[in-house]
């Protein structure tokens, strides 16, 4: 007997409720993110900060995750979204024959730490038309019923427990319906009519709806990011596409804190209908410390200065001197228990949906390569290393030196277990060696045979036990013969040369592997040797972009310009990049992913670089 065959409407239904994960652009104030849909939904907001409970999560569960709608009636209308240039304030097109809707979204970045407040202004640029809202917030991932009290153009929201209260003021007359605020007003030419949803707090005055206000509120929006984006140094090729990476990881800063988010959004999966949907809002010393090194080579150092701050005041906390975990909160704490949202359905049906972190629990070993690469270049490039810096680094280094040749879960935190991982090994060698520059460039005191030595014998346990000579590769994991695109990071910190015979085959190897087209899968899901959750993903966008920079630095310019062109055109329709892409096209995990945004920096800078120093044309 045959398998039974799903109902044809099932898909689209789907796709109807759970609208395409790149069809998003971003809002924030560095204290949190909001998703806007090209159809001027806000499907995801968690409050106060990146990582608490959400209030909007439709993205996570149509019916239960809350959302704030604007839906201009427009019949057979167009949707369009852009960024006003060199800001993250998002305009929204509706375009329809009879009329034309506009839908600008900021968040005001406060002047200090402040409750975050969400700006939507409703405008008619063409024709007459009426304008449904609705604003039904679902506090406590859903899970925390509300009390509700409306007058005239305001409405106040209050969780059952107290702990959050929200504000909805607006310029038109406002409606309860259920638990939930709506109206409808009809827009002419030329007419607006703003929204301001906030959460109140003792002492702080709420944001006035009327127009001086909130037209005041979006000039200092918008002069706060182009004032921003304006430090930074970069002059080349691709600056538009630079530009709207650095202002997307600029989002994922936490003001409070200086650390850098690797997402600002859990849940969002891998494949649909997929395990592999992990919570992303924390901070990741690997992907904080890649960030901080992308927006150096632009020219940002304040950020740099904030995440070194972070960094010293972890290293203060750690029980054992020089040992990290991988993963902290934005408040530094290292616990981050992990468990699922059963209650929500996922995202086009793939769960669970997890909140919290089981990776914090992990030994990740590169971490400290990544870290002390960053501390390198800002010693080497803006401030001179202090010398209490200097001391938690070395804490680190010799921390690094005694635990090199433990197993770890690398940096794709697999949960089969330790195991002996390339990347890991490389990036142990990183950390001495940088640490190591550094003090032969400031005259620190240092065990500087002691540290060479070890570094010299990661390099040789590299060479020795994880160079397959049968497939003439580099291998992942040491005693099998998978591989892992985790291995492209290896000329780009100067592990090997790009033309080093044996790094040559090993990107052969990548490209025949693990490649299809111009993107790069991370590594074979079907290896039970890498992952034993199994099932499918998408290509890995970092790899993609470091496959670039690969061929970049090893002089071919020509193909690296071609892959780069071809992976600007898997980004969003504002510029942006989730976590993977998936068969056709479409975009997979945390939405939007630091590290995507991250590798691309790099890649087009050193392309940009050596096209220059080449001579070619832009």
């Amino acid at each position: 007997m045959g398998a039974k065959k799903r109902p044809a409407s099932k898909r689209p239904a789907l796709e109807t409720k759970y609208p395409p994960i790149e069809s998003h652009g971003v809002i924030g104030d560095l204290q949190t993110v909001a998703l806007v849909a090209l159809d001027g939904r806000i499907s995801f907001l968690c409050l106060p900060q990146f990582d608490s409970p959400t209030i909007f999560a439709s993205i996570l569960d149509a019916e239960r995750g809350g959302s704030f709608d604007v839906v201009p009636k427009l019949e057979h209308a167009r949707h369009k979204q852009m960024y006003l240039p060199d800001t993250n304030v998002l305009l929204t097109r509706v375009l329809a024959d009879e009329g034309v809707c506009e839908i600008s979204d900021f968040m005001p970045i406060p002047k200090s730490p402040a409750p975050s407040r969400i700006v939507r202004r409703v405008k008619s640029v063409r024709g007459t038309f009426d304008v449904d809202v609705r604003c039904a917030p679902r506090v406590g991932y859903g899970m925390l019923e509300h009390s509700l009290a409306v007058r005239g153009n305001e409405a106040i929201f209050t969780a059952r427990d107290n702990s959050l209260r929200l504000r909805l003021a607006a310029q038109v007359k406002l409606r309860r319906d259920g638990d939930d605020v709506v109206a409808r007003f009809t827009l002419r030419a030329g007419e607006s009519v703003a929204f301001v949803l906030e959460q109140l707090a003792r002492d702080i005055d709420p944001l006035p709806v009327d127009r001086q206000h909130v037209a005041q509120a979006f000039k200092r929006t918008v002069n706060f990011w182009r004032g921003w984006i304006g430090q930074s140094r970069y002059q080349g090729r691709w600056q538009e596409e630079i530009n709207r990476s650095a202002l997307a990881l600029k989002l994922l800063q936490s003001r409070r804190t200086g650390g850098i988010l690797a997402a600002p959004t859990f849940g969002l999966p891998t494949s649909i209908g997929g395990v592999r949907n992990w919570d992303y809002r924390y901070i990741w010393v690997r992907d904080s410390a890649f960030a901080v090194y992308a927006l150096l080579r632009l020219g940002f150092t304040d950020e740099a200065k904030g995440f070194t701050r972070w960094v010293e005041a972890r290293c203060a906390e750690t029980k054992h001197p020089g040992q990290l975990q991988p993963i902290y909160t934005l408040a530094g704490d290292a616990e981050l228990p992990e468990h699922s949202l059963r209650h929500f359905k996922g995202y086009r049906g793939s769960r669970p949906v997890r909140v919290g972190n089981r990776a914090s629990e992990q030994l990740q070993l590169d971490i400290y390569g990544e870290l002390i690469d960053t501390l390198f270049l800002f010693d080497k490039y803006k401030e001179q290393t202090s010398q209490g810096l200097w001391e938690r680094i070395t804490q680190l280094v010799e921390w690094v030196v005694a635990n090199w040749e433990q197993p770890d879960e690398g940096i794709w935190e697999v949960r089969g277990g330790p195991q002996h991982f390339l990347y890991s090994r490389v990036m142990c060698w990183v950390a001495i060696d940088r640490a190591l520059r550094i003090a032969e460039h400031r005259s620190f005191p240092a065990p500087v045979v002691r540290w060479r030595d070890a570094r010299d014998a990661i390099y040789n346990d590299v060479f020795t036990n994880f160079w397959d000579e049968n497939q003439q590769t580099f291998v992942g994991i040491r005693g099998t013969d998978v591989i892992d695109a985790a291995c492209l990071i290896m000329p780009l910190v100067r592990f090997i040369s790009p033309a080093d015979p044996k790094w040559v085959s090993t990107l052969a190897a990548v490209e025949q592997r693990l490649m299809d087209d111009s993107l790069v899968y991370r590594y074979d899901t079907r290896s039970a040797s890498f992952d034993p959750l199994g099932g499918n993903e998408g290509t890995f966008c970092i790899c993609s972009f470091w496959y670039v920079e690969c061929l970049s630095r090893a002089g071919d310019l020509q193909a690296a310009r071609l892959v780069f062109e071809k992976l600007l055109g898997y980004a969003n329709h504002v510029g942006l990049f989730s976590e993977q892409i998936g068969p056709r096209g479409e975009h997979l995990g945390n939405f939007p992913q630091g590290l995507t945004h991250i590798a691309l920096i790099s890649a087009a800078y050193d392309l940009n670089r050596r096209l220059t120093k080449e001579g070619w044309s832009a």
